[in-house]
């Protein structure tokens, strides 16, 4: 696995550099070598964030976990991105599709599933031309932390969403 690590108001030191590599190379069993580990750890007030993202071809394995400790929260990233990853590989439909970042001994091996997705509800409704602004008041009302709309600017589907802080993220699809 190829590690790159960034720093948010954090000097990354050796240390913290060494228990990111040693912490999260343990998951080096279910990855190619070449595989990339995109790692940022920062540091806001007294909250300790460590992102990790591992881009595999057509999805994202992405966890960020915060505490007071940073090592602590690497210890946690690493848990929650093991379970993912048991979680995922039984949930590859086409196989073919992502085995190329993943070891051999991973994608034989057998996972128990914990939990089936079950969709237990379907909802439709008329998806009105908005502008996000109007988007996130919409949301804001329904009291809901996420809302699908038409955006009226590019006449293509988005969602807003509420972030932590009181603030909102907009998901666009690429072009």
């Amino acid at each position: 696995m190829k590690f790159i690590v960034l720093g948010r108001n954090i000097d990354v030191t050796e240390g913290l550099k060494t228990a990111v590599e040693d912490k999260i190379g343990k998951l080096e069993k279910y990855f190619t070598p070449d595989t990339e580990v995109h790692v940022t750890l920062s540091v806001e007030k007294d909250r300790q964030k460590i992102e990790v993202t591992i881009p595999v071809k057509g999805n994202i394995i992405r966890s960020e976990q915060v505490s007071s400790d940073m090592y602590v929260s690497i210890d946690l990233v690493e848990e929650v991105i093991e379970r993912q990853l048991k979680k995922y590989k039984t949930k590859l439909v086409d196989k073919q599709q992502a085995v190329s970042n993943f070891s051999k001994a991973y994608m034989e091996k057998d996972y128990e599933e914990d939990e089936e997705v079950k969709i237990l509800r379907t909802k439709k409704f008329d998806i009105k031309p908005m502008y996000p602004e109007d988007a996130c008041i919409q949301m804001e009302l329904l009291g809901h932390n996420f809302f699908v709309f038409c955006n009226a600017e590019t006449d293509q589907v988005n969602v807003v969403y509420k972030r932590k802080g009181n603030s909102y993220g907009l998901i666009e699809p690429e072009d």
